[in-house]
């Protein structure tokens, strides 16, 4: 790891705080089964970094619960603790640091790898078949939009399928992991990556057709999206009559999902949305009745794993009915 201490012993790994955990008493697990049921038994492995969130009443344990899952998994070299939730644009949380050292890895699912840094971007190891799921579903040829794409792991499996994907992510780390998979995943040339605010990069495309949105992404993928370049390219590209993309994929942070109003209009009539968001089971009748509202049929609903007591993440495949939009918002 790279960085220095702060005054109170913290170990700084890039924007990350890994504060090496206290550890009193002997590991839980010192001898075969001794004490195995006092170590938490959930934890995500994104390539060889264990990240789990261990619970107060384990206080004092932590470096020895590390150590333990570390030598227990022979392919776990690094093991974090979650000490936050996903804070700010970035939604990156802060970690301890248990047992090991470094936080790049390289994820691999489904025949896709992807590099990141997980103390410095967000990433999710756990909807994997979700992903390739949606990829299935992808025509070649298709132009597809996603917001809060991350490190790539929606927007690769998209491109790799066949669609040109225009990728939007505020965080500038994320957005250099995601260009670099890209290129180790082959499909450089069909994922173009715009570094801003999704809100802000949806109201700056306005009417603009996906071939437009894409071109010159090269000069603006540092958030100008906004301020086009009049530079022509020597290669023109091939664009598709009439606006709108074939498909979105917005696997939406927690609370934001307020940008399916800047999707939808985005969207061709006949497209197809695929929006993610966190709902109790009580409130989805009423949300898919807000989204035929909007002039969206909903083709399936899914949940896709419980991220609280009571509250799941779902998944909505819909179709776009009609070119305009009421001047109307979800309700959630």
């Amino acid at each position: 790891m790279t960085g220095g201490r702060t005054r109170d012993g913290e170990e700084r790994a890039g924007g990350t705080v890994l504060r090496d955990a206290a550890f009193t008493g002997e590991p839980p697990s010192t001898s075969p089964g001794e004490g195995r049921d006092r170590i938490p038994g959930r934890f995500s492995l994104i390539g060889d970094v264990a990240v789990l969130s261990i619970p107060p009443s384990f206080e004092g344990d932590e470096r020895g619960i590390g150590e333990a899952i570390k030598r227990s998994h022979r392919n776990v070299r690094t093991v974090l603790n979650k000490v936050s939730k996903l804070e700010g644009d970035k939604r990156v949380a802060s970690f301890d640091l248990l047992a090991g050292g470094g936080t790049v890895t390289s994820h691999r699912e489904y025949g896709f790898t992807y590099k990141l840094d997980v103390g410095r971007v967000f990433f999710n190891p756990r909807l994997g078949s979700e992903r390739m799921r949606v990829a299935s579903r992808v025509t070649p040829g298709e132009w597809a939009i996603v917001p809060f794409a991350g490190v790539g792991p929606f927007a690769i499996p998209l491109a790799a399928a066949g669609a040109r994907v225009l990728a939007m992510e505020i965080n500038p780390e994320a957005c250099r992991w995601m260009a670099e998979n890209a290129g180790l995943n082959g499909v450089g040339g069909m994922v173009d990556i715009v570094n801003g605010d999704a809100f802000a990069l949806c109201r700056a495309m306005g009417k603009r057709s996906p071939a437009d949105a894409c071109e010159g992404t090269e000069e603006e993928k540092m958030g100008k999206m906004e301020k086009r370049t009049e530079k022509k390219k020597e290669e023109k590209k091939e664009k598709r009559q009439g606006p709108g993309f074939d498909r979105a994929v917005v696997p939406t942070p927690y609370g934001r999902d307020e940008i399916l109003d800047s999707i939808i209009p985005l969207v061709r009539p006949g497209g197809s949305i695929t929006f993610y968001t966190f709902k109790k089971r009580s409130e989805i009748a009423g949300l898919i009745r807000g989204m035929e509202e909007l002039g969206l049929a909903v083709e399936l609903h899914r949940r896709c794993g419980n991220v609280a007591p009571g509250v799941s993440r779902w998944a909505f495949d819909m179709v776009k009915l009609r070119g305009e939009v009421p001047q109307r918002r979800l309700t959630t």
